[in-house]
């Protein structure tokens, strides 16, 4: 274990949503969600203003709708816009240090110890403290949160204690009197499944996991799972800042307490999984072609099924379609103890990057899998994703506010103006195209929220 705080954990806050309100600014103040706007699309992620609400990433749209008030907006993505924020924000972290690992297009670890910083507790205070301030500048007005530790586990939950734009350093040696009093579910490994077998055990808090020996918690979770926790609840982590990381695939699994015979059952569990998997790859800028399926039966055999995609998504629901057609083509009369979904055949672009839509997912599932769903017909009228940025010829710059019924509704506004005009066009109009994101670096700052 290290014996000053020199890792640093740096986290966006609600990244893709404070993108769009910087960039769309009728939008700063209010609930936003980004995300799959269809019926089946899955939250990327919430504004603050929304998770006020309850909505949260990985949640069914359909399910943040009900919860948010009218007025909230449902955006697409804009990944092109997203990647040049992160880059500016990693650019930042390697002038700190060249041992930078990037785990997600909104997050890093820092290794401080390889930069020439004062690594006390005042000067990683001040460090991080300034590096907040010229992030928010170099953004044009996003915030992040950081911790400052002396491993990985206790920086990452300090990035997490005081959001938004928040700040956490854990002194060496105070790490167990931060850690032992939260909820079981800070460390990493503990989900949802794990968080309930071990209720039952009467682990709530860290403190409570750190109670359980070794002996306990393998024969509870199994020798490689009960042994990490073991050491994680005693803060005892010395993983290093790995500088290249390349995933090969993106996967989720669940075992079951008891073998799960009812089909209704499996295929909500499909889209449990498909949405973590979904979430994975959106936070991750990545996107996967071939879809796989895994299911042990209640003999213990294990088998695989795949299919891969005619181009890259990172769309949960396509994935949990597919997923669904490959567990169909399973003899589950018996019932099935695991089931996982993964993603592989990894790129860094898609040909509809976050498009998340009913059709386009329907007209992927029927190259991969078979028919489309009863009742998904395919349009051909031109396609305008809520929150794209669009050009006019005569209005200018804008994004798109709705479209339906062979009309476009766009909002004529920008980083740097006021909140605009709204005017309805023709989805076919010859004078509205698409076009890149807008340039925010001359924003100011303080017209952020």
């Amino acid at each position: 274990m290290r014996s000053e705080p020199s890792i640093m954990h740096l986290d966006l806050d609600a990244f893709f949503a404070a993108v769009e309100q910087r960039d769309k600014p009728s939008l700063r103040g209010r609930p936003v969600i980004v995300g799959g706007v269809g019926g089946r699309g899955v939250v990327a992620t919430a504004s603050y203003e929304a998770r006020a609400y309850g909505a949260r990433s990985a949640m069914p749209t359909s399910e943040a709708r009900r919860r948010c008030p009218a007025g909230t907006a449902f955006l697409s993505g804009r990944f092109d816009a997203y990647r040049k924020s992160s880059s500016v924000v990693m650019d930042l972290l390697a002038e700190l240090s060249p041992a930078v690992e990037q785990v997600s297009i909104d997050e890093a670890y820092v290794d401080l110890a390889e930069g020439a910083h004062d690594l006390s507790v005042e000067g990683v205070t001040a460090l991080g403290t300034e590096l907040l301030d010229r992030l928010r500048e170099r953004t044009g007005g996003l915030t992040a949160s950081a911790g400052i530790a002396s491993s990985k586990l206790m920086a990452k939950i300090g990035s997490e204690l005081h959001k938004p734009a928040g700040l956490t350093v854990v002194a060496p040696g105070k790490e167990l009197e931060l850690l032992h009093p939260l909820p079981v579910t800070v460390i990493a490994g503990v989900g949802p499944a794990t968080e309930e077998r071990l209720r039952t055990f009467g682990v709530r808090t860290v403190a409570d996991l750190a109670g359980l020996s070794l002996v306990d918690l393998v024969s509870i979770l199994g020798q490689a799972h009960g042994a990490g926790l073991h050491q994680l609840a005693r803060a005892v982590d010395d993983r290093p800042v790995v500088t290249v990381r390349e995933a090969k695939s993106i996967s989720a699994e669940e075992t079951f307490d008891a073998d799960i015979t009812d089909d209704r059952v499996l295929r909500d569990e499909i889209e449990s999984l498909a949405r973590r998997v979904g979430q994975r790859l959106v936070s991750t800028g990545l996107f996967g072609r071939t879809i796989t399926l895994k299911a042990r039966h209640h003999d213990f055999s294990t088998v695989t099924r795949s299919s891969t995609l005619g181009q890259a998504t990172a769309d949960a629901a396509l994935v949990a379609a597919v997923a669904g057609r490959l567990l169909a083509g399973l003899d589950t009369t018996n019932g099935l103890r695991l089931l996982g979904v993964g993603v592989s055949g990894l790129a860094a672009h898609a040909q509809d990057e976050l498009q998340w839509e009913e059709v386009s997912a329907a007209e992927q599932v029927s190259e991969a899998a078979g028919p489309a769903p009863a009742g998904v017909t395919a349009h051909k009228d031109p396609v305008w994703r809520t929150g794209q940025d669009v050009m006019h010829e005569r209005h200018g710059p804008g994004w798109v506010w709705g479209s339906g019924a062979g009309r476009v509704t766009v909002r004529f506004e920008g980083p740097t103006t006021p909140a605009g005009p709204v005017r309805t066009f023709a989805a076919d109009d010859p004078a509205l195209a698409p076009t890149s994101p807008p340039d925010w670096e001359a924003t100011p700052v303080g017209r952020h929220t």
